[in-house]
């Protein structure tokens, strides 16, 4: 099966390396076809183009949209799009809105919890001011000793119920399937195992991402586990699914499964590339 990896992340948006140096990471973990899809920003794409077509890799230019679904900020990838469309671009400068007030909210909170500094800490790892992250808190955090990983981090704050979470309204999953498709790309689901929906909630997220238009979720991923792998396979067949494959990855040592090591997809499953390659 082609070594496709369909969803990473560089400086342009919350990851730690420019698009270039991702797409050598990418290409020395054996990857044949690439997408770069930043958080709710298309700068990185041409950058990423360039490098991997000198790299001799596929490229799909790619965007993951940040959506609020049932109170939870859910991600929807947009695969082989037109990164130039106005109403996309429009769109995610919209949803870019309002990142830097709540950052300012996240290193308030911290502070409180007796970590000051965190907002101007947070700053030195942002690549692009206008989307500051709580994956740059947690390298701050990682870096001034408080936690060991990012995982720890979001295990003992920025989550749900810990110091320093501030929720957001992101755009609206009918908002980000149609700036997707009108850019003329293919909407996914990125890691749907990650979210803490249960089965009907879940069921129904697919059954309305499936009227607007979407046509894949992500079967393998950094941000699931091999369990998860099957579990996904088995639904994007249920649900007539095209079924996506990446890492997550943000940059060395921040990804669970690098590019070299993620598994291939299922058996059984139609990859979202089958009409692309």
């Amino acid at each position: 099966m082609l070594k496709a990896d369909l969803h990473c992340h560089s400086t342009v948006s919350d990851g730690a390396l420019a698009p270039a140096v991702v797409a050598e990471h990418a290409h020395r973990g054996g990857v044949e076809l690439w997408a770069l899809t930043d958080h709710d920003e298309v700068g990185g794409i041409p950058a990423a183009r360039e490098a991997a077509k000198a790299l001799g890799m596929r490229f799909v230019a790619g965007v993951e949209i940040s959506v609020t679904y049932a109170n939870e900020t859910v991600h929807i990838v947009g695969l082989d799009i037109d990164e130039t469309n106005e109403q996309l671009v429009a769109g995610l400068a919209s949803t870019r809105t309002g990142r830097d007030a709540r950052g300012r909210e996240i290193g308030a909170q911290l502070a409180a919890a007796g970590i000051p500094g965190a907002y101007e800490g947070a700053l030195d790892y942002v690549g692009n001011p206008d989307l500051m992250s709580r994956t740059h808190f947690a390298r701050f955090l990682v870096a001034r000793g408080i936690c060991n990983n990012i995982n720890e981090v979001f295990k003992n704050y920025l989550s749900e119920g810990k110091p320093g979470y501030v929720p957001h309204r992101w755009a609206t999953l009918e908002q980000a399937v149609g700036w997707i498709k009108g850019a003329g790309g293919v909407a996914v689901i990125a890691h749907p195992g990650r979210y803490k929906f249960g089965p009907m909630v879940e069921g129904a997220l697919f059954d309305r991402f499936k009227e607007l238009g979407g046509v894949a979720i992500e079967v393998v991923t950094g941000s699931h586990t091999t369990d998860q792998y099957g579990k996904y396979a088995l639904l994007a067949k249920q649900y007539g699914f095209l079924a996506s494959r990446g890492t997550d990855f943000h940059g060395p040592g921040e990804t669970r499964v690098d590019f070299a090591h993620l598994p291939p997809l299922p058996a059984g499953v139609t990859p979202i590339w089958h009409d692309w390659v």
